[in-house]
């Protein structure tokens, strides 16, 4: 963009306008409110848009879940090929490159989990008759994520990924205090294989937000690692419908982390003669 300045053209740098991230596409927030943080007006989403994040990542779900296991581990490691290219400027934002090399080693490392969940989670089950009986691990559904402040970029790359690689699909709050990681990352899954919905990113006021996400009827399990001092209370309300609530730290990365965002599910098959 150009201005003249005494006869001459004197180029404006275009400023970026932060949004939301959901199913695939980026919106403003409905209200039209926006809140600023690290020097920048984000938008501040509403209930509304946490409804709309819920709608989508339910309608990407089948999808995303009937995917095979290899195929969603490529799919990730493809997240990690394009942070790779983008890292100078993942550096730029979070002033830490240890921390940008962990989040972006951190979707390889999930992305190699994907097709080994089902032998170290389930298996063959020895059992006292002429039956077959087979454990295997199964999505959850939709799992809500309250992003950890610190560290912002990879302490949401530690909750996302080990929730979406056994085949859920979520709806994040990302850090109230340092969103531009969770708005950068996003940009990132739009020009990813990650198919739109399975990641949906809200910026806002984590107080407003986290309540609403912990109650709805349509979310299947609550990641409380940013939850801060509201861990109570939101308990409750993801008790009220019997909603999984993981507490996972900052940058943990084990199986286990999977594991906390699967359903094993145990079939009998009885041994033909």
């Amino acid at each position: 963009m150009w201005r003249a300045e005494w006869g001459k053209s004197v180029r404006l740098p275009v400023k970026k306008t932060y949004k939301l991230y959901v199913g695939g596409a980026f919106p403003r927030s409905e209200s039209g409110r926006s809140y600023e943080a690290e020097g920048a007006n984000v938008a501040r989403a509403s209930r509304k848009d946490l409804r709309d994040a819920v709608r989508a990542a339910r309608e990407t779900f089948p999808k995303w879940a009937s995917m095979t296991a290899y195929n969603r581990g490529q799919v990730l490691y493809r997240v990690a090929e394009i942070m790779e290219g983008r890292r100078a400027q993942f550096v730029e934002l979070t002033g830490d490159e240890a921390e940008v090399d962990a989040a972006i080693d951190s979707w390889v490392w999930y992305a190699g989990w994907a097709d080994k969940l089902a032998q170290v989670l389930g298996g063959t089950n020895p059992v006292a008759g002429p039956y077959f009986n087979f454990t295997v691990p199964e999505p959850t559904g939709v799992v809500g994520i309250l992003a950890p402040d610190e560290p912002p970029l990879l302490g949401l790359v530690s909750r996302v990924a080990p929730a979406i690689v056994g085949g859920n699909t979520t709806v994040v709050v990302a850090s109230e205090t340092h969103p531009l990681a969770a708005v950068e990352l996003a940009e990132v899954l739009a020009t990813s294989d990650v198919p739109g919905g399975v990641v949906n990113l809200l910026t806002g006021f984590r107080e407003e937000l986290a309540p609403w996400l912990a109650g709805h009827m349509d979310v299947n399990a609550i990641d409380l690692a940013g939850a801060d001092g509201q861990v109570e209370e939101l308990e409750q309300l993801a008790a009220e419908n019997v909603k999984r609530v993981v507490r996972g730290a900052a940058d943990d990365q084990s199986p286990w982390e999977i594991a906390s965002f699967l359903e094993l599910k145990t079939v009998w098959h009885p041994i033909g003669v």
